[in-house]
């Protein structure tokens, strides 16, 4: 591969590997948000439901239960947006990496099988 492509590639690798490690570095921290208030949401669930009170029910709900759900159906949406973005740069490693080692292997990429 010639010099100067195989260096244009690993600048432009290194530099998709960065956004790459930021977005996983992301993901990580909405993961353990999320297993958080998915905890809240269900203790707060089982209480409601442990309780006969209609007004502490209420109160539970406003207070803790809706925006408990609330914030955990947004981390889950944003898990989901941040999934497809680790897969889109992964890609973009990933073909960097084909093609680097196409350049490298011509001969093998294009062998010719006899019979």
């Amino acid at each position: 591969m010639e010099s100067y492509l195989q260096k244009s590639l690993d600048e432009w690798k290194e530099e998709i590997s960065e956004v790459l490690d930021a977005v996983e570095k992301e993901y990580e921290e909405v993961k353990q948000d999320l297993k958080v208030y998915s905890y809240k949401y269900g203790i707060t669930k089982q209480v409601i439901q442990s309780t006969v009170n209609d007004e502490i029910i209420n109160n539970i709900r406003q207070l803790y239960h809706k925006p408990f759900e609330e914030k955990y159906q947004e981390l889950k949406d944003y898990m989901r947006e941040l999934d497809e973005k680790r897969k889109v740069f992964q890609m973009f490693v990933h073909k960097i990496d084909e093609v680097k080692r196409k350049e490298t292997n011509p001969v093998a990429t294009h062998a010719v099988q006899t019979f």
